[in-house]
């Protein structure tokens, strides 16, 4: 065990957030009960207290410091942890985003695969052969539409939505995370091939995952879950951690 290797996770946040820096280390920790490698985390933040469009703009436009800050920390993989924000900033975004960051880091010598959350999103739907879905988000109508957008546009088609219509960002992070296994339920899952239990990485539902699988029968998955999966799969490592949905049942 001594001879593991030590991965560093880095994670660029909105100031507000207060759950990926929980989620994911949760699932990487019990990944180690499993297997060799160990993680250490490390994040920056950007400025963003309420997720509207305009507070989304402005912050992603900070998103090039924080690339700069985790590569000076030499982290192995950096995650972008705020779908809606790139989503916010037009279709196919996050190949932009991913791009110009693992270019920051490229030019200051420590060159870091980038995954975005929302990008995560779209390739575990793709991982899992995921071709309509249903999911759930907290935002305002307006932006779950333009997620829903977004995800169509990646050829992805979505059957229902169910926005809780939450604009404060630290709220979105107080729902407890068993809330999604009640509220899925008014979901139409009828012909679908996937459910996202939540479409956006500050709402929390790490503790819904699997039991809203084992009801349904489908995959089911999150922003958090997507985003460790491709974490995992940019640093060339087993994606298996079982009791968190089919994206990480080894299977992809």
């Amino acid at each position: 065990m001594s001879d593991a290797r030590t991965y560093r996770i880095g994670q660029i946040v909105p100031s507000s957030n207060t759950t990926m820096e929980t989620e994911i280390p949760a699932i990487l920790r019990a990944r180690e009960a499993l297997s060799p490698e160990r993680f250490t985390f490390h994040s920056s933040r950007m400025r963003m207290k309420h997720v509207t469009k305009e507070e989304l703009a402005a912050m992603d436009a900070d998103s090039d410091r924080c690339a700069l800050e985790l590569s000076d920390a030499r982290v192995d993989v950096l995650g972008y942890a705020c779908l809606v924000a790139i989503m916010s900033m037009g279709r196919g975004y996050h190949c932009v985003s991913e791009e110009r960051l693992h270019g920051r880091t490229r030019e200051n010598g420590a060159p870091a695969p980038v995954v975005t959350s929302a990008g995560a999103l779209v390739d575990g739907l793709r991982a899992i052969g995921a071709k309509r879905v249903s999911i759930l988000t907290p935002y305002m109508k307006p932006l779950t539409q333009l997620v829903i957008d977004y995800i169509e546009h990646e050829g992805i088609e979505v059957v229902d939505s169910i926005s809780l219509e939450i604009p404060d960002n630290l709220e979105v992070g107080r729902q407890d995370s068993r809330a999604p296994i009640e509220i899925t339920k008014r979901l139409n899952t009828a012909g679908v091939d996937a459910v996202v239990a939540s479409a956006c990485v500050q709402m929390p539902s790490l503790a819904s995952i699997q039991p809203i699988e084992d009801r349904i029968g489908l995959p089911v998955l999150s922003s958090s879950v997507a985003t460790t999966y491709m974490m995992l799969r940019r640093l060339g490592l087993d994606t298996r951690v079982p009791g968190f949905g089919a994206l990480l049942s080894g299977r992809y």
